[in-house]
């Protein structure tokens, strides 16, 4: 709800693709400056703790942004004020988040597991999306309405995550400075270029094409002329896709050819990409959609899905943080497609982003896909990779 409604309110008070950019470059420079040091804390700290301290903060920052909507004293700069510090506390959320899979269930449930969460989180999509653009047309809740709803729910989610255990780090894992912990992940990534392939391909994936979900709002009113209620259709069609997606993805997040899939979900987005910049209606825009959203949802799962059955233990959290590094770049790279995007249009835009991303994971296959260590990867189920085979208490 509240990506639809920040969304909306930045380009309503600016009405620029620019504006929707530096939002989300505001949200993803922190990430980008701390999300490694969030995976540090993930393997160092109980990640309970950690998780209920940083979604605390994120809920007093919408509290703060609603208060402000409300009132009317809103401004441009206080949304880029908010996307820092949302930016920062998801720094912390995510890899604790993603880490705590790996405590909660045994090491061959890991893929199901992350696609349950995914399947958990898109679900939450099909309906806010469009409750949100219901209640900003409704004068008497409207943007600042939104943003209260939000508020409410980071509560309720910073006091469920107290009836979690609390996720301590293995008392046996030998422990050295933050510093030292945290290239020691770049190290151990590094050492495994199956991960780091995942990781990479990942990076192109969510960097270059993910930011089409900034410009729903200037797609919304440039392209289709529709209002806040159009605007949540859209973004519910991708969160509808995603799920259908996500529930096929669940009968192969074990599968042996898992690899395989991955590489052809991630180029089949690329093509949902230019089939919806290529969309001059509305109904055909919905359509395009529900393939972007599925595509995407399905590629995300099953990569993060092998990215954590072949990390061992002990690095679960700075690893999923290295690859939580596409989203903070994902906001970088928002800024400069809403300037070509007021430049060039919308569609045409979209369509650039979808060749680019193709091109960057076929690229990514052809030079790394052939490394003796991830062809051997690629033939062993996801649950048991090689270098945990036959280890004493895998």
């Amino acid at each position: 709800m509240q990506v639809i409604a920040r969304g909306f309110l930045a380009f309503d008070l600016t009405n620029k693709n620019s504006a929707l950019g530096a939002v989300m470059l505001a949200f993803g420079v922190p990430q980008l400056l701390l999300v490694l040091w969030g995976g540090v804390l993930a393997d160092r700290l109980p990640k309970r703790n950690v998780l209920v301290v940083a979604q605390g903060v994120v809920a007093l920052n919408s509290a703060w942004l609603a208060v402000m909507i409300m009132s009317g004293a809103v401004e441009f700069w206080m949304l880029i004020v908010a996307g820092v510090v949302q930016g920062a506390g998801f720094s912390f959320i995510g890899p604790a988040r993603q880490a705590f899979i790996s405590d909660l269930v045994e090491k061959d449930a890991i893929g199901n597991a992350v696609v349950l969460q995914q399947l958990s989180m898109n679900s939450t999509r099909v309906v806010g999306p469009s409750l949100a653009g219901a209640f900003i047309a409704i004068q008497f809740i409207g943007v600042g309405g939104v943003y209260f709803m939000t508020t409410l729910g980071f509560v309720v989610a910073m006091l469920t995550m107290l009836r979690l255990p609390p996720g301590r780090p293995h008392p046996s894992v030998v422990r050295g400075s933050p510093l030292s912990e945290m290239l020691d992940g770049l190290r151990y990534v590094r050492s495994r270029p199956s991960v780091a392939l995942l990781i990479l391909t990942s990076l192109a994936v969510v960097m270059l094409g993910f930011p089409y979900q900034s410009f729903l709002p200037s797609i919304a009113k440039d392209v289709y002329n529709v209002g806040s209620g159009g605007l949540g259709a859209l973004s519910s069609a991708g969160a509808v896709g995603a799920v259908a997606a996500t529930v096929l993805v669940a009968m192969y997040a074990g599968h042996r050819y898992a690899w395989h899939f991955q590489a052809i979900l991630a180029l089949a987005f690329a093509l949902s990409l230019v089939a919806l910049g290529a969309a001059h209606s509305f109904a055909f825009g919905i359509g395009a959609m529900v393939l972007v959203g599925a595509m995407a949802s399905a590629f995300q799962s099953l990569n993060n899905s092998l990215t954590m059955s072949l990390s061992d233990h002990q690095y679960v959290g700075r690893v999923q943080s290295i690859s939580m590094m596409s989203w903070s770049l994902f906001g970088l790279v928002a800024l400069p497609i809403g300037f070509i995007a007021d430049h060039i249009g919308i569609q045409e835009t979209l369509m650039l982003m979808g060749a680019v991303v193709l091109a960057c994971v076929l690229a990514l296959q052809a030079l790394l896909g052939r490394l003796p260590s991830v062809a051997r990867d690629r033939q062993l189920e996801p649950a048991l990779p090689e270098h945990l085979a036959g280890v004493p208490g895998r």
